[in-house]
This record gives structure tokens, C-alpha cells and sequence, in this order.
């Protein structure tokens, strides 16, 4: 089978981490961009990059690349692919644009303009022309536009990567399931220790947090791709890809668990981990975080999202101080991270983070934090590392 280019959209800050998943995967000639990581790789390769990539939105296939400058050179692009190699006249397609150019100012224009070059040289040829389909489109089309240069690309995807299958509850604002699954491996989550998020929510970081430390495929519960609808789709060959990741998972032998002071969120983020296949591995208990302290021996893993003032009323001063109370006091041993989108508030936790990491969660600019919670002071630590020395 012949290796053809591809491109991997993610979020801001996770081009790295894209690429490794990439190149751990077998992916060829992996490049980092913004936002996005192009790679090649065959057939086989694009079924189980969608299955098996935890920091991908999307899966693009470039298929033409042409200057444009205005409408006239847009449409006589777009008519220059021959698109009955793709596109039956009794099939439906969708086309959404993305634009970063003077030349255009609207994206829903170049949608339109593109969807009549395509429609155009199917009358012509046949005499009829195929429907858009805005809800279930037999063929997803992305027009991307760089000052002067667009670009034409097959999704294979079709819904974002993210609705990953499991999640069928949620509680307020849930967290992306790409976003949850980045902090995770950003975090330095490998599955070697206890798992806690102390305000689960829905349960999308205990979810991820399994299928990480289980090496499952992140879209192996999922419906169905795009690619499914295409004329070369090729089931067996699917079956052997998910197959082969299948073979690949591996047991953990920790313990991944939830809190929450809502009863609905700890009943929806237990039907999810249900739906994940992943219930033997999480629980999920009520507890308010500020009056719990540290369960288990050896180190602990954590890692969570807690509101910040654009989702809940709270008192941020008092919330977020009362977080770094509870990690020094309660949570010795414990390697605890959190995304936060009001900056601001960081300096109520009155703890000095050992990272920042700039991230955005939806349009809005967050930050990833760590602290690090010594067993004994800091100081004691040292000593004593230095001192076995």
C-alpha cells in the first residue's frame, strides 16, 4: 500500500506530544506545525492513527494544494480535482473552511464557492449533482486557506476525535476528552503509581487515566469514522488494525480513583467508566476534596480541573487557598497537577508551582500547574537523598 501525506490537528501546546504519539506509532516523516503535526503513512496507518492517537481532534488527507488570491482562482482549484475519484453523484458531502488570508473574509463564502465548483462538474459531466448533507455527509471536505495557498483535504475523522464513545453523562462544562488525555501525558501519567482526581466531574481524567495506564486504544468505543463511508473503505483491513492494538493492552495494578461533593457527578462518572469498560479499574466516591487526606502508602498521582468562577459561583480567593491547604497538609507524596483558566487566581493556592505550562481550554488562554508535596519538608527530602548518598 502507498504511504500518502496526512495531518494531525490538536490543541495549542500539544504539537510535541502529537509527534510522539506519531512516531511511536510507526507514523513517517512527522513534522510539528501550530496546532497541528503532519506524518505519512498508508491505509492501514490513517484506520489506526484515528483509533489509537489520545491527542489528535482530527485526521486531515491533503489531496490538492493551489495558489489562490481570489472567488475565480478558489473555484477553478476546487474544479481541478477530479471529484467522481471520491464523490458519486447519489452520495452526499459537507465542506467546512478554515481561513487565514486577505484574500478572504469569510469562511461560510469559501464553503459555498467550493460546494458549487464541485457541484458544477458533476452537472456538466452527468446532469445531476450530489446533496450537501449538513448532519450526515457521506464525504467530509476541509478547505484550508494560508494567505495565498489552500489546501483541499479528505476528513477522515468526521466527528472530533474527542467524542471518544464512552461519555454519555456530563456534568457542568465536562472537559474534552483530547484536552484531559494531553494534560494526563503532560503530566508524566504512565500508570506506575495511584491515580486521583479529587473533583472528577463526569470522570473524563479517570477514563483517559485507565485507558493510559492500560495502553487501550482511546477511540476504541467509538461509532464509526468517516473513512467507513469512503469508496476504498476496507473493513477487513480495519479489523486487523484494531485487532493488532487490541493485543497491546496491558493490566495495571494500582488503583485510579474519583471524588466529588455532587451526588449526580459521582452517578455520571461511574455510568462512564461503566460505558468505557473500565469500571473494575476506577471508584468513584462522594467526598468534598477539602475535607479528605491521603488513603493510600507511596506516591499518588493527581490530577484535576477545578472551577473557576466561569462555570460555578464560588469565592475563588477562598477556593483556591483551600486547595493548597488540602494538598500541604493533607496530601503528602503527592504529585498534583491542575488547569486552571482564571491566571489570577493561582497566587490564592499560596504554593510555588514547579510548572506552568500556557494552554487554552476552548478559546480561553489556561494554565497547567504542578505542585510537588513532599513527604516531611522539602528540606528533609534533600538531606535525606543526601545522606543515602
Amino acid at each position: 500500500m502507498e504511504n500518502f501525506k496526512m495531518v494531525a490537528k490538536t490543541f495549542f501546546g500539544f504539537e510535541e506530544i502529537l509527534a510522539k504519539e506519531l512516531i511511536n506509532l510507526g507514523a513517517q516523516r512527522v513534522e510539528q506545525g501550530t496546532r497541528m503535526v503532519s506524518f505519512y503513512g498508508d491505509q492501514g496507518f490513517m484506520y489506526k492513527a484515528n483509533i489509537a492517537l489520545r491527542t489528535a481532534l482530527k485526521i486531515l488527507k491533503p489531496i490538492k494544494t493551489f495558489k489562490v488570491f481570489n472567488e475565480t482562482s478558489l473555484y477553478n482549484g476546487v474544479q481541478s480535482i477530479d471529484w467522481s475519484e471520491y464523490l458519486s453523484v447519489h452520495k452526499s458531502f459537507l465542506i467546512d473552511a478554515t481561513i487565514f488570508s486577505d484574500h478572504f473574509n469569510h469562511s461560510q463564502f469559501v464553503s459555498l464557492k467550493s460546494k458549487d465548483a464541485i457541484v458544477d462538474q458533476f452537472k456538466k459531466k452527468l446532469g445531476e449533482r450530489p446533496n450537501v448533507d449538513k448532519d450526515f455527509p457521506d464525504l467530509k471536505i476541509n478547505i484550508h486557506i494560508q494567505q495565498d495557498v489552500c489546501t483541499v483535504s479528505l476528513d477522515t475523522s468526521g466527528a472530533s476525535l474527542h467524542h471518544r464513545g464512552y461519555r454519555t453523562a456530563t456534568n457542568i462544562a465536562p472537559i474534552n476528552e483530547v484536552l484531559a488525555a494531553g494534560i494526563l501525558i503532560l503530566s508524566g501519567w504512565n500508570g506506575q503509581s495511584n491515580f486521583l482526581d479529587p473533583m472528577c466531574g463526569s470522570g473524563t481524567f479517570l477514563v483517559e487515566a485507565a485507558m493510559i495506564a492500560c495502553n487501550i486504544p482511546p477511540n476504541i468505543n467509538r461509532k464509526e469514522f468517516a473513512f467507513e463511508k469512503w469508496r476504498d473503505w476496507d473493513g477487513d483491513l480495519f479489523e486487523k488494525v484494531e485487532e493488532s492494538l487490541l493485543k497491546k493492552i496491558v493490566d495495571f495494578h494500582y488503583d485510579i480513583y474519583g471524588y466529588d461533593k455532587a451526588p449526580s457527578a459521582v452517578s455520571k462518572a461511574k455510568d462512564n467508566a461503566k460505558n468505557a469498560n473500565l469500571d473494575e479499574y476506577i471508584k468513584v466516591e462522594q467526598h468534598n476534596f477539602f475535607e479528605t487526606e491521603k488513603e493510600t502508602q507511596g506516591p499518588l498521582h493527581m490530577v484535576f480541573n477545578p472551577p473557576y468562577g466561569e462555570r460555578l459561583d464560588i469565592d475563588l480567593e477562598r477556593f483556591y487557598r483551600e486547595i493548597g491547604d488540602t494538598l500541604k497538609q493533607s496530601y503528602p507524596g503527592t504529585n498534583s497537577w491542575f488547569i486552571t483558566g482564571n491566571i489570577e487566581a493561582l497566587k490564592f493556592v499560596g504554593l510555588k508551582p514547579s510548572r506552568k505550562i500556557k494552554l487554552f481550554n476552548g478559546k480561553l488562554e489556561a494554565r497547567l500547574v504542578k505542585y510537588e508535596m513532599y513527604e516531611g519538608s522539602k528540606r528533609t527530602k534533600f538531606q535525606n537523598k543526601d545522606y543515602n548518598e
